[in-house]
């Protein structure tokens, strides 16, 4: 892979030349356009780690993915100075890696459904478990099946980049094609036919079934290698680790500070985990003296462990560039860094004291019923319109009005494809914020009445 065509300003869908050189790049108004979106807004009231929090100050998907998109911009643009210098590469801008970076990571959860990582493992179990999603889902074969059975958001996302949000777009949002790549951290399909490849960017998959075309396009338009001619399967573009490290920086660190302010972890706890990564000096322990209150002391460690986190991967993966642009690194950075025992611990830690917390268990654990429910009544009440059309029983005739047009196929008629159908059900369930999703199901179960 080279630099030059990595780097690619052409926009998924567009037939139109990249813009000339001005103030706004090509890579700003990628990461514009995914905050105008409306499934970036959405993500306000989407679960970072705490489900329907009361509490202002926790982290929503949203804050969470602003945090990792400022961790992103810097990780890119101190890469993007070395890399310009030392292959001495022209018409590019340390700030291009940057721009990139930022908008890749700004949409990197935009597909997560309600209710967290728990909301992605209710989808899979419904297609696994539910009474009538299980038949409907066995009818499938391949990667249509397994993009039910594996259930993915970051495959969910792409989608919403590159289909969903300005669907009369060819390209959806048509962002560049250097974004979309940089975004994809999983540049496979769902179904390898028991094939086994090695490396994180194979662990899941990036794209559906119904939009391998799409990736395939952004693929070829960036240069990245193929792994296999049988499946659609790539090395990854070398500027999504640097997305993934972003990532795993912001809610390795981040959970721990909202866990603090929640009572969970205590100040001696933090500071040990904190000091682990970054180390003790004299200065430091002088600053920390100067800060007058916990709260203080914890933001500014959790400043200091993001910077030394920066600078290490930064670090890695300027030692490992070669390896990356030929697909021979594939681990994340952060596996590789010096402090990775001590980044490693805050994960360990989180799992044991945060993520387990009741208030947390008890939400995603409803939340298993609430979408499991809205799926399996939403995808008989479609199939029966599907096949009856007027005939169809009036219950199914009312649900389908509650299904937005967009996720009925074009001009609103229902697909006669079973995938098709339920993987629009899924592009509504799972575009869904966690309170309308509870909303919705107390609705349509008769827990409540509107205006009751």
């Amino acid at each position: 892979m080279n630099w030059d065509r990595l780097l690619s300003r052409k926009r998924l869908g567009s037939d139109q030349p990249p813009a000339g050189s001005t103030l706004r790049t090509d890579f700003q108004r990628d990461f514009d356009r995914i905050v105008f979106s409306s499934a970036f807004r959405r993500m306000q009231d989407k679960t970072q780690v705490f489900p329907l929090s009361r509490v202002d100050y926790v982290r929503t998907r949203l804050t969470h993915s602003l945090e990792a998109s400022s961790i992103g911009r810097s990780l890119g643009t101190l890469v993007g100075e070395q890399v310009i210098a030392r292959h001495r590469l022209q018409g590019l801008e340390a700030s291009d890696f940057g721009d990139i970076c930022a908008a890749a990571c700004l949409a990197h959860d935009i597909g997560n459904p309600p209710f967290g990582h728990s909301g992605e493992d209710a989808f899979r179990h419904w297609a696994r478990m539910g009474d009538y999603g299980r038949r409907r889902v066995a009818v499938l074969q391949g990667s249509e099946r397994e993009d039910l059975l594996q259930f993915e958001g970051n495959a969910q996302g792409f989608r919403i980049l590159a289909r969903l949000q300005n669907p009369d777009n060819p390209g959806g949002l048509q962002l560049t094609c250097a974004t979309l790549a940089a975004f994809t951290k999983y540049p496979r399909e769902s179904w390898l036919g028991g094939s086994r490849f090695d490396g994180v960017s194979a662990r899941k998959q990036g794209f559906t079934a119904a939009d391998r075309i799409l990736f395939e396009e952004v693929a070829e338009t960036v240069g990245l290698i193929r792994r296999d001619h049988r499946f659609a399967i790539w090395h990854r573009h070398p500027l999504a680790f640097l997305v993934e490290a972003a990532d795993d920086i912001s809610y390795r660190v981040i959970d721990i500070e909202d866990g603090f302010r929640l009572g969970y972890l205590d100040l001696a706890t933090v500071m040990e985990l904190f000091l682990e990564v970054t180390g003790t000096s004299p200065e430091l322990e002088r600053r920390l003296r100067r800060i007058g209150d916990d709260k203080g002391r914890v933001e500014f460690l959790r400043a200091k462990v993001i910077n030394e986190a920066v600078q290490q991967a930064m670090g890695c993966f300027l030692d490992r560039e070669a390896e990356l642009l030929s697909g021979r690194f594939d681990q994340p950075l952060l596996s590789q860094v010096r402090s990775r025992a001590g980044l490693e611990r805050l994960v360990r830690v989180a799992s044991e004291r945060i993520y387990c917390a009741p208030e947390v268990v008890e939400i995603q654990a409803a939340g298993f019923e609430v979408i499991a429910e809205l799926l399996e009544r939403f995808i008989q009440a479609l199939d029966d319109m599907a096949d009856h059309g007027d005939r169809a029983m009036p219950k199914s005739r009312m649900l389908e009005r509650l299904v937005p047009l967009q996720f009925k196929g074009g001009g609103g008629g229902l697909s006669d494809s079973h995938y098709q159908r339920l993987l629009q059900l899924t592009d509504f369930v799972a575009g869904m914020t966690d309170s309308y999703a509870v909303s919705l199901y107390k609705k349509i179960t008769g827990i409540s009445l509107p205006g009751g």
